[in-house]
């Protein structure tokens, strides 16, 4: 297995992973804060099987610029993981890709690597992490907050009250960020529906860290809001949203 780590330079060349065509408008949008992220630490690998195909990836960043609502100042934050296709899943791969955080953790001389798990979707469950030796430190809702200390006498990460936030926004409302490249497809589809179904969307892109740990959403990164209640907490379809509103007009 080969780790490649992933930088503005080279990004063209082997993607991010979860997006590989260069050409779309997603990757574009994920380099651009791809490259404004570099300075505050954020790192991006790739794990490379022998036979040269790409396997899977790992993100992560100090944590007082984590994208997520995390307390986890002196911490290592991870922001995604995945192993695709699923016949690496149980290769090690992503234990190896986690590994590779810690070290660098212990390297940086940082209080340890942290992670936001779900059952739901588009985050990684519990098991990967408790495989290498991660507890869980905290949970809020759907969420549960897995760390591994390297550096005795630290104080441990927790979670932020994104619920508390929600009785602000009132109306539609759809906050969004570009950490995740499959939003810029996501959010004009959602956009167009909202137009199509007379529904008035008032939407923001979430442009700093420091918004993103202050997000009215578990993810951080993605809410879809009506009345003071969260409806999504991540990316979903146009028929998804659809019935959304049909259900919530009752319609």
């Amino acid at each position: 297995m080969e780790i490649v780590n992933i930088t503005t330079e080279n990004a063209s060349k082997h993607s991010f992973f979860c997006i590989k065509n260069t050409k779309e408008a997603g990757f574009h949008a994920k380099l651009n804060w791809f490259k404004k992220r570099q300075k505050e630490g954020l790192k991006l690998k790739v794990a490379y099987a022998d036979d040269g195909k790409q396997i899977g990836f790992i993100e992560y960043v100090p944590a007082e610029f984590a994208w997520r609502p995390v307390d986890a100042r002196d911490w290592l934050f991870i922001h995604c993981i995945m192993v695709y296709p699923n016949k690496y899943r149980h290769s090690g791969t992503a234990i190896y890709l986690i590994n590779d955080a810690i070290n660098d953790a212990q390297k940086t001389a940082k209080s340890g690597v942290c992670a936001m798990a779900s059952q739901g979707p588009w985050i990684a469950t519990n098991k990967v992490f408790s495989k290498t030796g991660f507890t869980k430190v905290d949970n809020r809702g759907r969420f549960e907050l897995m760390a591994l200390q390297t550096k005795e006498n630290t104080k441990a990460p927790k979670l932020l009250d994104w619920e508390s936030k929600l009785s602000d926004y009132q109306g539609w409302h759809l906050l969004y960020a570009d950490q995740c490249p499959w939003h810029d497809k996501g959010v004009k589809a959602l956009i167009n529906t909202a137009t199509e179904m007379g529904i008035k969307l008032n939407v923001k892109q979430i442009e700093s860290a420091e918004e993103a740990r202050q997000s009215p959403s578990g993810f951080g990164i993605f809410a879809l809001i009506h009345d003071g209640k969260l409806l999504e907490d991540h990316y979903i379809s146009k028929r998804r949203f659809e019935t959304i509103i049909e259900n919530e007009l009752g319609i």
